[in-house]
């Protein structure tokens, strides 16, 4: 007799209830991706460093024209609720305590990687492109450098520009603010 393996892809709502049942602890560090609860790599100094950079970077240059959200979810579907290292958001009154932030309210979303770059490469960014997130950042801090993705499509995204050391960047949303690649680096 062979034994099929049937894997059960969880809901967003679902994910919540189990949240809420306890079976996740409040320090679990996981998210919600394609249906599969899944752990997110440990962040090491060098990542936190990058996060820091630009949550104070972007706060003080967006000031009120946005919401500046440190890994906190983003709903991108009934089995998508991935929590990137920072997002860019909407001003909304109620600072999304109503409702979740979804890929309309996303102005950037930027993952910062060291171990989790193929994954975030991989995975990641073709489910922000999907979901029609306008531009996504991927900071690869093994090859110090800055990955800019552009132009959503279903197949993922269609201008990708590679800012290396010596090279600013830009919101697209904000193109009134620029930071080098070595502001954000170190």
């Amino acid at each position: 007799m062979s034994v099929q393996l049937i894997r059960h892809r969880f809901t967003v709502d679902e994910y919540h209830e189990i949240a809420r049942a306890g079976v996740l602890r409040d320090d679990d560090r996981v998210e919600l991706i394609d249906g599969e609860v899944v752990d997110m790599t440990p962040i090491g100094l060098r990542h936190t460093a990058a996060v820091n950079v630009l949550t104070r970077w972007l706060v003080t240059g967006c000031g009120q024209r946005a919401i500046v959200q440190v890994q906190g979810p983003v709903r991108l579907g009934p089995h998508w609720e991935p929590q990137p290292d920072l997002v860019l958001l909407a001003p909304r009154e109620d600072f999304y305590r109503e409702s979740p932030a979804t890929a309309a309210d996303v102005r950037l979303v930027v993952e910062v990687a060291d171990t989790s770059l193929t994954y975030d490469r991989t995975v990641k960014l073709p489910m922000y492109a999907r979901s029609g997130v306008r531009e996504a950042w991927l900071v690869d801090l093994s090859r110090d450098r800055v990955e800019v993705h552009q132009e959503p499509a279903p197949d993922g995204y269609r201008r990708v520009e590679i800012r290396e050391r010596g090279g600013r960047l830009v919101p697209g949303a904000f193109p009134d603010l620029s930071l080098t690649v070595d502001q954000l680096l170190g």
